[in-house]
Order: structure tokens, then sequence, then C-alpha cells
């Protein structure tokens, strides 16, 4: 039997750096591979990015823009997804007042570089006691800044584009998990509960001391729930 392979899907603005944990830690369970959409400026292409390199049948992890990426292959190939893990995300389209808020950014970084929007954008991203761990915020803000300006704005348009996914949920039909930093005040827990039961038998994790970054902030509780999954699949 071929072994599964577990295809991680980052989050805006972020690569590989947010799973290490678990590349590292789910090597001996399946065979991980984290994707690269940087370039693409729509969550369409990047669900087709994915897929022109995966194989018949795969378990798939996504965090935050990830999660939607996720939910994006589910529509087109939902019958090859074997295991489904939704972390800090959400299925709706763009919400009123969006747009102004996420293109601030987007000036900034052109105006400014993406060290400013690092500086900016990721202290409300992570759990408040992580703020003062400066090695962990400056890995976090190297990793933004491994971004370019043009990479962001196209990771943006992308966002205020997204398709709404909600229909997308009652699909699924594979063993899913759905994942929420206690902290996280951009996908509450609330909202992931919420979530959970228009997918039948989805099961909810809801990770102690952690916001938005899970995968990075508390890698130990989110691999232990990701090799679970995988032990369904």
């Amino acid at each position: 039997m071929n072994r599964l392979q577990l295809l991680l899907l980052p989050g805006l603005l972020c690569d590989a750096f947010v799973w290490r944990s678990q590349c590292r830690d789910l090597a001996a369970q399946a065979d991980v591979c984290v994707a690269d959409y940087r370039d693409c400026d729509s969550i369409e292409s990047m669900a087709e990015r994915v897929l022109a390199t995966a194989p018949a049948d795969f378990a798939l992890a996504g965090h935050s823009m990830g999660g939607r990426v996720a939910l994006e292959i589910q529509r087109r190939a939902g019958a090859r997804i074997r295991a489904l893990a939704l972390m800090d995300t959400a299925t709706a389209p763009r919400a009123e007042g969006e747009e102004i808020k996420r293109l601030r950014l987007v000036d900034l970084a052109l105006a400014s570089g993406m060290a400013a929007v690092a500086r900016e954008w990721l202290p409300p991203m992570v759990h408040p006691s992580r703020h003062a761990d400066r090695k962990f915020m400056a890995e976090l803000e190297a990793m933004v800044q491994r971004f370019t300006p043009a990479q962001f704005a196209g990771q943006i348009r992308a966002l205020l584009g997204r398709p709404d996914a909600t229909p997308v949920v009652a699909t699924i039909s594979c063993p899913t998990m759905v994942l929420c930093g206690r902290q996280d005040t951009w996908r509450s827990p609330e909202q992931h509960r919420e979530l959970a039961p228009n997918i039948r038998g989805a099961t909810v994790v809801v990770v102690d001391d952690c916001g938005h970054m899970a995968p990075v902030e508390r890698p130990g509780p989110v691999t232990t729930a990701l090799r679970e999954l995988l032990n369904r699949a």
C-alpha cells in the first residue's frame, strides 16, 4: 500500500517555516509536503497549483488562507482527499469593510517594505505571551520578509476575491478536524464550533494559550491532533 501523502497549505505571508515541526514529527506517518503558491493571486489558482502536483489521493491540512485553499481543493477534487484539517480559518466571502483594512497593509508594504508590514501585522496574530520572545518573533518577521510587496498584494487580491466556501462544507465526507487557537482574535473558537457541525463527523480541537498561528505557536498539540486525524484516514 502506498504511503499517505500529507499536503500542508500555508496561510497569508506564511511558508514552510510555520509547518517545520509537523514536517519533522509526522514524517514517520506520512510523506509530508508544504505547498508554495506565493506568486498566485486567487484562491482558485492556488488550488490549481496544489492539484497540479498532488498524488491520486492525499491528506490535506490548511492554515488560515490555506484553509480556504483546502476548501477550494475540496470543491474541485473532494473525492481525492482522505483526511482534512481546517485550522484558524473560515468559509465566508469578503466582509464589509475588509478591503480597506487589507489594502492599507498593501500600501504600507509598497511604501515602507515588508519589515514594516511584519512589525504591524504579526503581533495581533500570536498569543500576547509570545511578544517578548524575540527569537520567535524574529523568525516570524524573517518569514514575512521572504515575501515581496508584489506577492503580498497578490495574496491580498486572492483573499478579497475569495469564493464563498460555505456550500462546500456540506460536501466533505472524509475524516475532518477543525482546529483553532483559544486566543485567536481573527477566527474565534466559537466560529470554528459553528463550522464543525456542518461537516459530518468532524472533530473540534481548541489549543490553549494560542493565537492565530497555531502550527508554529503550539506545534505539539497541533501535531498530536494531526497524527490522530491521519490515523482515521
